[in-house]
């Protein structure tokens, strides 16, 4: 039984843990960059888009379809950086608990 007690007692610190790292991610934020740095997408690692920033040269009708692309291309690097962000900290939070592989708890 004492072995029961002090896994539940570590599932709720492992859970209060968790509350502060997913606020921690809530603040966090990430740049992504396309194009040589010409287009920047920052998000929080909760994946919400805070800024984006263009470089001048990019703003021609011409080029409006590429200057889509390297948006869509930043975004996505800035979410990737995202993710790896946050399963670096879970992992970090659940490290020594007894937990089945391939369990996510994110």
């Amino acid at each position: 039984m004492a072995g029961m007690f002090d896994l539940m007692k570590q599932a709720q610190a492992m859970q209060a843990k968790m509350q502060e790292v997913q606020a921690e991610l809530e603040r966090v934020e990430v740049e992504g960059q396309s194009g040589g740095g010409m287009v920047r997408v920052t998000l929080t690692a909760k994946g919400q888009m805070k800024a984006i920033a263009l470089d001048t040269t990019l703003l021609k009708p011409d080029d409006k379809d590429m200057l889509e692309d390297l948006i869509v291309a930043a975004h996505d690097d800035a979410r990737k950086k995202a993710e790896r962000l946050t399963e670096e900290r879970m992992k970090s939070l659940t490290a020594g608990l007894p937990i089945p592989p391939g369990l996510k708890l994110f």
